[in-house]
């Protein structure tokens, strides 16, 4: 049964509906009806907080580290592993009627909807159960994280008896589950790199906890990391039944106990705002501070004040990012999720970066890639351009770390990491991670896109010309030059573009592409302070110690920097050995050895013609005005039956340059099939988190 069937899933232009509960829909449903505003995100697990996939508060940039054991070690391999953090669960609130628990898995619903609505930003819960002594209740429940109090999330709980009096108990909590150091969803020994790593060891050591005045909170230092967290929550409970409280509090878990002797038909309301607060080194005693502060702020407003904050939030946003369709509902409801997870993932990152599952779930452990400059950001330039400035800024605060990781590597300049979260390189397997050279260049594009759509000269001589330049640098060390007959040629070896299943190979395409773009962009980027912003320009020639010959010698470079061709193919290879491999089978490989990755050796995948994700196709898109039509219509029909869709990074590409060629069916279908990669889970691991490059790459495929 597909994810989105009409009776599973109702169509409704601004909402996500699920209008019955199945227990195998669930670990899905985890994710794609997640909130979140890109700094704080909560996965949509049923409030009783028992069984799940993945029981899931994520924090952006909350991380703890590890020293990576490699079973062989060498020079400059990366040494300390990074993974997101599961932040203490604050969602709990576990209903007893009769004494008998409201568990979802095993419950009796005589009726049953679960929401999430793009115009509120509000999830919702409603259900009417049939306890096992038989009375009929009614639950709703609602979360929002919201978009304008960064740091502030709102749950509402309310139970209603329909038949009979009945004693009801609400246990609303703050619970750490990471007491034993459950960091990731992947199992003990896991091969699939799209999981997080699980932790054997305590994460979050207790460093205070705190509950008087209705205010419970605790506190915690990542073991390794040193970052710190707090979360609190206040409660405010409204029912005209007899009442009785109790308050308990331990390093790891807060509780809030309501006894309410319920009568029939009279509502029990409780509200819970929940703050959370993270720093890298703030005392724990401080972060409660600003989350008491936080919540203080939102019980001056109320409760739908800030709700009706969100809705002009979210109004604002549909303004000036909707994607209107006409005459197809499911695929306009569609593309509204797919464009809502792109707010959730980014709006509040504030300076932090976009993480490849954004904030609703640990799936590739919460880092961040060069898939959030080339998928992600440019929706944000064009609609956000604050938000486009602060992802960019990240990139700026991790130039000393990727200073550094070039020098590792003997070259000038800086290289950026390929999977990070603290700036410091956390790939272990450097050929499919490292050699990934060409994030240099996606950066330095990226910057190249937000400056010339805002006109943001600020931000290009505060930062944006420091990363243009230290990546061209790194360019001209890297690569070398070779003389021949023909002239004087520049070569790249030993590098991995964006296809993963063709690694460390030499003058690969898309890289020396980009490459190209980046030492030019950064010799104009010069040459444009220079005329425009005289003193920044001097400053910027000060401080990165800029010879008067440096700029021009990019431009040589990039002038004779080589091109793959092939006279007799009449395409361009993918890498100067690509086409001399053997082709892969793909029309003989079978449905579950797919992805290729999960089934076959490296090596194996090495030897042949196949694709993980576009590679020279990306390249046609994004340095399109290098490639005639002929070029790319030859290049797009060599490459595509040889790309396996392996990687949710290729539909949109693909749907993209397929349209500009004239393929409009296979662009559509291309298109579909990205735009339903979480919502029909066409990847099997959605559960892990929403794919965020993709749904940016939905929106890029959309408008282009």
């Amino acid at each position: 049964m597909a994810a989105l069937d009409p009776d599973h899933y109702p169509v409704d232009p601004w909402r996500l509906v699920e209008a019955r509960f199945e227990p195998a829909a669930a670990a899905l449903g985890e994710t794609l009806f997640a909130i979140g505003n890109g700094y704080l995100g909560m996965r949509a697990n049923s409030s009783d907080g028992r069984d799940a996939h993945e029981h899931g508060t994520f924090i952006n940039g909350l991380h703890e580290t590890w020293p990576i054991r490699h079973a062989e070690h060498a020079y400059g391999f990366a040494e300390v592993g990074q993974t997101i953090v599961n932040a203490p669960d604050a969602k709990v609130i576990r209903l007893y009627v009769d004494d008998e628990p409201f568990d979802p898995g095993t419950a009796e619903f005589l009726e049953f909807e679960h929401s999430l609505d793009f115009r509120t930003g509000i999830s919702r819960r409603a259900v009417v159960w049939r306890t096992p002594g038989g009375k009929r209740v009614r639950v709703v429940g609602t979360r929002m994280v919201s978009f304008v109090e960064r740091h502030l999330a709102i749950i509402t709980f309310e139970v209603e008896l329909l038949d009979d009096a009945a004693p009801v108990t609400l246990s609303s909590q703050i619970l750490n589950r990471q007491d034993a150091g459950d960091a990731g969803a992947g199992a003990p020994g896991t091969v699939d790199p799209r999981k997080a790593e699980r932790l054997r060891e305590r994460v979050l050591v207790p460093d205070g906890r705190w509950q008087e005045d209705g205010f419970s909170a605790l506190g915690y230092r990542v073991a390794n990391s040193g970052m710190t967290v707090a979360a609190m929550a206040h409660h405010t409970i409204e029912t005209s039944d007899p009442i009785e409280t109790e308050h308990s509090i331990g390093p790891d878990l807060a509780k809030d106990v309501f006894h309410i002797q319920a009568q029939p038909r009279s509502v029990i309301r409780l509200t819970k705002l929940v703050s959370y607060h993270t720093g890298s080194r703030a005392p724990v005693r401080e972060l409660v501070d600003r989350c008491r502060r936080t919540i203080e702020r939102a019980m001056h407003a109320g409760v739908d004040a800030e709700e009706r904050r969100q809705r002009e939030w979210l109004a604002a946003f549909w303004e000036r990012s909707d994607v209107r369709v006409e005459h197809d509902d499911r695929l306009q409801q569609a593309i509204r999720w797919n464009l809502l997870q792109l707010a959730q993932a980014s709006a509040r990152a504030d300076g932090l970066g976009i993480a490849a599952k954004g904030v609703t779930g640990s799936g590739y452990s919460g880092h961040y890639f060069w898939d959030g400059e080339i998928y992600a950001l440019p929706f944000l330039v064009f609609t956000d351009p604050d938000a486009a400035r602060n992802a960019l800024r990240m990139r700026v605060r991790m130039l000393p770390a990727a200073r550094r990781r070039a020098r590792m590597l003997n070259e000038d300049g800086a290289l950026f990491p390929w999977r990070s979260i603290n700036g410091e390189e956390a790939s272990a397997y450097y050929a499919a991670g490292t050699a990934q050279y060409h994030i240099n260049a996606d950066i330095t594009y990226t910057i190249a896109k937000y400056v010339r759509a805002t006109g943001d000269l600020q931000f290009l001589a505060s930062g944006g010309i420091d990363v243009a330049v230290e990546t061209a640098r790194l360019w001209a060390t890297l690569g070398f030059w070779r003389s021949s007959e023909a002239g004087d040629s520049f070569h790249i070896h030993g590098v991995t573009g964006p296809d993963e299943y063709t690694t460390v190979v030499n003058d690969n395409l898309f890289t020396n592409v980009m490459a190209r773009f980046n030492l030019r962009y950064a010799a104009r980027a010069l040459d444009q302070l220079e005329r425009e912003q005289p003193s920044d320009f001097a400053l910027a020639v000060e401080r990165l110690g800029i010879a008067p010959a440096e700029p021009e010698e990019w431009l040589r470079i990039a002038d004779a920097i080589a091109i793959p061709y092939s006279e007799q193919l009449g395409v361009h290879p993918q890498d100067s050995h690509f086409l001399e491999r053997e082709v892969w089978d793909l029309a003989n490989t079978p449905e579950d050895r797919h992805p290729l990755l999960l089934h076959y050796h490296p090596l194996v995948i090495y030897r042949f013609q196949v694709l993980k994700q576009a590679d020279v196709v990306l390249a046609l898109l994004l340095q399109g005005q290098h490639f005639t039509a002929e070029q790319k219509r030859a290049d797009f029909d060599y490459y595509d039956p040889l790309t396996t869709g392996d990687s949710t990074l290729s539909a949109v590409v693909q749907a993209i340059v397929a349209a500009e060629i004239g393929y409009q069916d296979l662009a559509l279908e291309y298109l579909r099939n990205a735009v339903y990669v979480d919502l029909e889970d066409r990847h099997g691991n959605t559960a892990d988190g929403v794919h965020v490059a993709s749904v940016g790459g939905v929106w890029m495929a959309l408008v282009n």
